[in-house]
């Protein structure tokens, strides 16, 4: 039995830049998951995340010349292409809701709803509360909790991304872990990095 070694993110990204869509397709594979869940954490909506994920993709082939690797790793890069993309999302929101505003409102049957669809919007709906919270925040510690606490950044590899030294980065994650405990007591775990 033959075993096949897994390319590295810098030699899938090198097939990549060189047009190899099958490598892109590994990428995506590989990261797809983690920034599904970091757009999920941002926007607290699976179907957005869904959305979201999709885009970041699309963005990470357009601009593949342009990608940013931190230590051999793609997914830095990844999540802050996503978190654009959640960026560019909520302006859009904005819009639509404004448009939706202006039209008269429409009446929906109430539905037999499914145990998975009371779940999502469990989950959406608690989702919401701790964003409401996180929105609190600066933006500079809302970044560093998006990258580091919620998607498994190290410190080292956001700081190279954010291009902030990486005291910088322990500073904003310790910032804004004092002030959540404050704002949810009982709600926010220590994590080591």
């Amino acid at each position: 039995m033959r075993h096949q070694v897994r390319p590295s993110d810098e030699d899938l990204w090198t097939s990549i830049t060189a047009g190899d869509e099958s490598a892109f397709a590994r990428l995506f594979d590989r990261f797809s998951r983690p920034v599904y869940n970091h757009a999920f954490r941002l926007t607290g909506s699976w179907s957005t995340a869904e959305d979201v994920t999709q885009a970041t993709f699309l963005v990470a082939w357009r601009r593949r010349h342009d990608a940013r690797l931190v230590d051999g790793s793609a997914l830095p890069w990844l999540l802050v292409v996503a978190t654009n993309a959640v960026r560019s999302e909520w302006r859009s929101a904005r819009r639509w809701l404004a448009l939706q505003r202006r039209l008269p409102a429409e009446r929906y049957a109430d539905g037999d709803l499914a145990e998975e669809v009371s779940a999502r919007l469990d989950d959406e709906r608690r989702m919401a509360e701790v964003l409401a919270v996180v929105r609190r925040l600066p933006s500079a510690e809302r970044e560093a909790v998006a990258l580091c606490l919620w998607s498994g950044v190290s410190y080292r590899d956001a700081a190279a991304v954010l291009g902030i030294s990486e005291v910088a980065v322990r500073s904003r994650v310790s910032r804004a872990r004092s002030r959540l405990a404050r704002l949810m007591p009982g709600e926010i775990q220590e994590g080591n990095r």
